[in-house]
This record gives C-alpha cells, sequence and structure tokens, in this order.
C-alpha cells in the first residue's frame, strides 16, 4: 500500500508510531486481478484521507462482475489487521448494508476468501439480533440489510463502527428517505457506497451520493444546483446557444475532476480477456394476428387520440403505455386487465374508455389460461429458441426474464407444457430463500434448465453463471435495468459462451422503447446517467404520436433509422476499434471502448451485423433455426482476442 506523506503523518500520527508498510494479505493477492488491487488501493486511499485532506468517503462503482466483493473483504481484512503507524490497526469494527438478497452472498464471500476462523462474521436476521453482535467480543463485521438496519436502528447507533460500506448503494440517491437518513446519524467517517450502475435519474441524486460519503464537499445543495446542475442541463438543451453549452460542459467537466478524487468506475472491457465469447441478438419477432388487430384498436380509442391532442391531463399516455406493452408480450395479457377493468369499482374512466370494445376483438370463447403460443410473435420466437437450445445444448441452461410478473406466470406455463424443468426469483420470493435457489441453479449438478427472474428482484448483484444463456423477453425503459440483468451471466466464473437475447416486437413501442434507450448520452463518461426512469418521464404530444404509431410495412424501424445502406444481408458493418474515434453519439470519453454490457448509441448499432427477414441467412446455430417469425437481427460478437 502507499504509505502516507508527510501531511497525513502530521495530522493522524500525533504519537510519533514508526512508519510501516502495509501490506494486503498474501493469499488474496494471489488470487487479486491487477484491476482489483487497484481497487484495493485506491479504497485504502480514501478511507485513510490520503486523496483528499479530511475526507475519508469513496464511491467503487465499477460495472457489475469485477469483484467489489473481493475488493472490500481485502481491504476490511488489510484494515483490521494492520495500519502504517506503528502497524497498530486502523479498524475494529466494520458494518455492511447490503439488499437483503445479498446478505448470506456477502457471508458467503467472506468464508470463501478467509474462512470462518480468521475473521468473525454476524448477519442479522429474524432469528439472530443486533444484541448477540453487541454482546459478543468476537465478531468484527455486521452484515444487515437495509430493511433490518432501519428495525435495529437503536442499536446500530450504540455501536462504534469505524467502516461503512453500503452496497447496490444508489438506492441513497435520495437524502430525505429514511434509510439515508439512518445512516447518516452513524457516528462513522469512513463511508464506501459499492454501485454497479451509474446514478439512474438525475445531477441532484447523484449530489446526494457525493453528499454521504464526504458530507460537504460539494457546498450545499442550492449553491450546488446554481454551479453545476443548472448550467450543466440546460447545456443539454436543444435550443441551448453556443455560451450555454461550453459553460456546461466546463461545469461537467469540473464536477467530474472533483468528484473523480474518490469515485472509481471500471467498465468490464478489463475483464473481458478473462472471459468466453459473449454473442448479443437483438431479435425483431413479428406480431401475430391478433396482437394486430387489437393493436389497431388501442390506437384508435378515444383516450389516445385526445393524448395526441394534448387534451387528457392525469397521465393517460402511461396507462395507454402499459397496455400496450402488455399486448406485444401476449394478448392473454391485456385481456386479463379488461376483466379485471370490469369488475372493479375504481373509477378511472380513462382506462375503461381506452378498453372499450377490446374484447369483442377476441374470440368469443377465449380462454386466457388456454392462451396459445401463436398469438403472439414474441412468445412463438421464444418458444422456438428455448426448444433449440434444449436440443443442440442440453447440459447449458437459459436465464430468462420479464420486468412483470404477470408476464413471468405466463412464461412458467409455457415451460410446464414442454416440459422444462425450472425455478423462479420474484418479488414475492422469500429473501431467507434467494440465495439457495441461485445456488442450486448454478450447481453443475442442476437438472433445472430455465430460470424465470424477475429484473426487479434479480437485478442487484445475483451471479448467475450456471446460465450461458439469457433471453430478455421485454424491455425497459431504463437501459440499467436491462443491462443489470444481462450482466447476471457473462462475468467472472462463467465457463461457456455466453448467448444473450432480447425480443422486440416489429414496429411496436417495444421498438420505441428500444431506440430511445440507445439515443440516450451519458455524462462525460462519469457515474452520472441522465437517463430517466419510468416514474419520471416526461412525453411531447410528437413523442406521443412516435410511440402511439404502428409501423406494420417495416421489417425494422430501428434500422430504418439508422441509414445503413445495407439490405440486411449479413451487413457487418466497420470494425468498432476504427469506429472509436469518429462516432458521432459519445457515451464516454474517447478512450473508452463499447464492449462491455452498456446503452449503445445509435452509430455503434450500425456497427453490429444486421440480418433482414428477407436475408436471415445466419450461421448462428441457434438462430438459423428459429427464422419463420424474425423480421430482422442485430448481433454483435464479444470475443477474447478481438474485444469487438
Amino acid at each position: 500500500m502507499p504509505r502516507p506523506d508527510k501531511n497525513h503523518q502530521w495530522v493522524f500520527n500525533k504519537n510519533c508510531f514508526p512508519l510501516v508498510d502495509v501490506v494486503i494479505d498474501p493469499y488474496l493477492v494471489y488470487h487479486l486481478r491487477p484491476h482489483q488491487k487497484e481497487g484495493i488501493i485506491f479504497l485504502y486511499e480514501c478511507v485513510m484521507g490520503m486523496r483528499m485532506n479530511g475526507r475519508c468517503g469513496a464511491i467503487l462503482a465499477d460495472e457489475m462482475g469485477l469483484g467489489k466483493t473481493l475488493q472490500c473483504i481485502s481491504l476490511i481484512w488489510t484494515l483490521q489487521c494492520q495500519g502504517p503507524y506503528g502497524g497498530k490497526p486502523v479498524i475494529k469494527k466494520t458494518l455492511i448494508v447490503t439488499p437483503g438478497s445479498l446478505v448470506n452472498n456477502w457471508k458467503k464471500e467472506f468464508q470463501k476468501w478467509l474462512g470462518s476462523e480468521r475473521i468473525k462474521i454476524f448477519t442479522v436476521d429474524q432469528d439472530h439480533k443486533v444484541e448477540e453482535f453487541i454482546k459478543s467480543i468476537f465478531y468484527s463485521v455486521l452484515i444487515i440489510s437495509y430493511e433490518m438496519l432501519l428495525r435495529s436502528l437503536d442499536q446500530i447507533k450504540n455501536i462504534k463502527f469505524d467502516l461503512l460500506i453500503c452496497d447496490e448503494g444508489h438506492r441513497l440517491k435520495n437524502s430525505a428517505i429514511k434509510t439515508t437518513a439512518a445512516l447518516i446519524s452513524l457516528s462513522c467517517e469512513k463511508r464506501i457506497i459499492l454501485t454497479g450502475t451509474p446514478v439512474q435519474n438525475d445531477l441532484q441524486e447523484f449530489f446526494a451520493l457525493i453528499d454521504f460519503v464526504n458530507p460537504g464537499i460539494l457546498g450545499s445543495l442550492s449553491s450546488y444546483r446554481k454551479i453545476y446542475e443548472e448550467p450543466i442541463i440546460l447545456s443539454r438543451e436543444p435550443s441551448a446557444s453556443e455560451e450555454e453549452k461550453e459553460l456546461g460542459e466546463r461545469r461537467a467537466t469540473e464536477l467530474a475532476c472533483l468528484t473523480g478524487l474518490f469515485i472509481l468506475r471500471r467498465t468490464q472491457e478489463i475483464i473481458n480477456k478473462y472471459l468466453p465469447p459473449k454473442i448479443e441478438n437483438v431479435i425483431f419477432c413479428r406480431p401475430g394476428a391478433l396482437q394486430i388487430e387489437l393493436y389497431r384498436k388501442l390506437l384508435n380509442s378515444q383516450v389516445v387520440r385526445f393524448c395526441l391532442q394534448g387534451l387528457l391531463e392525469n397521465s393517460p399516455h402511461l396507462i395507454c403505455i402499459g397496455a400496450l406493452k402488455k399486448l406485444c408480450n401476449h394478448p392473454c395479457l391485456l385481456f386479463n386487465s379488461i376483466k379485471e377493468k370490469e369488475c372493479s369499482t375504481c373509477d378511472k374512466n380513462e382506462e375503461k374508455s381506452l378498453y372499450k370494445g377490446l374484447l369483442s376483438v377476441f374470440p368469443a370463447d377465449y380462454n386466457p389460461l388456454l392462451f396459445t403460443e401463436k398469438e403472439s410473435g414474441k412468445l412463438q420466437v421464444l418458444s422456438k429458441l428455448l426448444a433449440v437450445i434444449h436440443e443442440l445444448r442440453p447440459t447449458e441452461k437459459v436465464v430468462l426474464v420479464s420486468n412483470y410478473t404477470q408476464t413471468l406466470n405466463v412464461l412458467q406455463e409455457v415451460c410446464k407444457r414442454h416440459g422444462y424443468a425450472y425455478t423462479r426469483l420474484d418479488g414475492q420470493t422469500p429473501i431467507s430463500q434467494r440465495q439457495q435457489i441461485v445456488d442450486g441453479f448454478n450447481s453443475q449438478h442442476s437438472s433445472v434448465f430455465i430460470f424465470l427472474l424477475s429484473s426487479k428482484a434479480g437485478g442487484v448483484g445475483l451471479n448467475l453463471i450456471g446460465g450461458s444463456h439469457l433471453i430478455l423477453y421485454d424491455i425497459d425503459w431504463n437501459p440499467a435495468t436491462d443491462i443489470q440483468a444481462m450482466s447476471r451471466v457473462w462475468r467472472d466464473g462463467q465457463k461457456y459462451p455466453v448467448h444473450i437475447y432480447r425480443l422486440l416486437t416489429t414496429g411496436t413501442i417495444e421498438e420505441k422503447i428500444y431506440q430511445r434507450q440507445i439515443s440516450k448520452q451519458g455524462l462525460c463518461g462519469a457515474v452520472v446517467d441522465l437517463t430517466k426512469t419510468s416514474e419520471h418521464i416526461q412525453f411531447s404530444v410528437e413523442e406521443l404520436k412516435n410511440l402511439f404509431t404502428l409501423h406494420e410495412s417495416s421489417d425494422c424501424v430501428t434500422h430504418d433509422l439508422l441509414d445503413c445502406e445495407c439490405t440486411g444481408e449479413v451487413h457487418t458493418g466497420d470494425s468498432l476499434e476504427k469506429f472509436i474515434v469518429s462516432r458521432d453519439c459519445q457515451l464516454g470519453p474517447h478512450h473508452q471502448k463499447s464492449n462491455s454490457l452498456k446503452p449503445l448509441s445509435m452509430s455503434q448499432l450500425k456497427q453490429w451485423k444486421h440480418f433482414s427477414g428477407d436475408h436471415l441467412k445466419i450461421t448462428d446455430p441457434f438462430l438459423e433455426r428459429i427464422t419463420e417469425n424474425v423480421s430482422f437481427i442485430f448481433q454483435n460478437i464479444t470475443t477474447q482476442a478481438t474485444g469487438t
């Protein structure tokens, strides 16, 4: 570890203890990758106050799969055993706060790397209370969920913790919420936030994270808004003047430089060479006849027409969007919503009006429990894809992801009908059982073929390397949600080539959401990402007109927008390495490459392979068998040798 400079010694070594070298445990060093060693040194310098005078906080924002947990365990063990002044340990007790689903995972990682004798770990759950930790002199690390922390706050406050680590810490993005307030109330200067995703909403949330780890470093919220937030946001407006753009870029650079002293973010490129190849596919599926008829009917409804004229308030467009997304997944989901609304006493006139006349489009004897695969273009493609994977790679497994519990119910029924062994993890799965389900799926002895996963429940820290095929059945407004889900399988420990499939319904709102994802631009390659979640999205009337349009004649509206001259006949584009210098839409600094799982720009998508419905002569052994209902495919292959 780096030695402290003279100023640090003057402030922190009043007793003039001899200066000694701090070293990481040799056993850990042997297993650490170069970027992990760098990360540990970075965290050490931050919490020791060596990077900024009097500041002991850090944000480790590495992309998922880079080993943030191991880096923290190594730091804790190092600081607990030694220090630079006379070798005296820097910390005695550490508090790790994490989502409930990851409590046992943290405990397992400690046992994996340090065993159960060298360091004593205490995890809080229904049967093990904080009082036990307080009474014992043996435990040095307390692991607790955010929910349990709030329940046990009074006891936690009575414990002197020397280091606080908040896993998936982007949930602290609002200083007004109870969890953030509770953690701020703890008298612990050394604070680390771990997050695998950029800040998802806005610069105010970024401020909250910064102010949590290093209070006051950006001044007050009002001054921060005036100096940084307002100029940066104004510079992103289409109507911004040259002066406003220049000021915004200058302030964004200043903010990135200042916070860069205690924020470390590495992308997955740095471990690509250790991982098997990754084949990403965006598959556009033709909608079924029933879907098209229902889609037309919805777009012709009075509610949609009024939305497009700007005549309705209270966000009825969100109801319309929700109905279209359900329809894209399967008509039976829309049918269930219509029936529920008929039986409901709730007086939501817009929703009832939206559904008016839709039941007449369904067959008279329609039973949603007896849905068929041909009624949904995506489900038809999915069914064939699962069959091909099962036939060609019987020892490999599939992670099947949806944003919606009702859709997972449909996918679960498909598994039952085809006799596929499956397991499921969603928001209703007890937290105490989640790690056991994951471990069972990852076991090489498991007979489970499909892991049904809710993206909301599974987007946080789950390691699903037992699966080598991941299928995103639907799409989220926020690209971070999809990226988190996709990163579950392509990570350290994966033995097979990874195949990722995004399914989109051709010409529908799903294409528009995908286009919105890939057209968003990050902020100076820093931790901030101005992409909005669905709860914050606002639409102009023109944007709504675009959303509420069904493009029946196009094989792929997204490809049409690329101005690509290819006919879809195995277009390969220029190499991404060559393209990186001149691409229009930068998602980060020029030196970054675009091989990690993150939002693409439209220009980058142009460099992928393109296959149209007329020329689906694709050599992929899985895709060549499912072309019947596919209108277009984008494909990109990342290999150890090329990185693209």
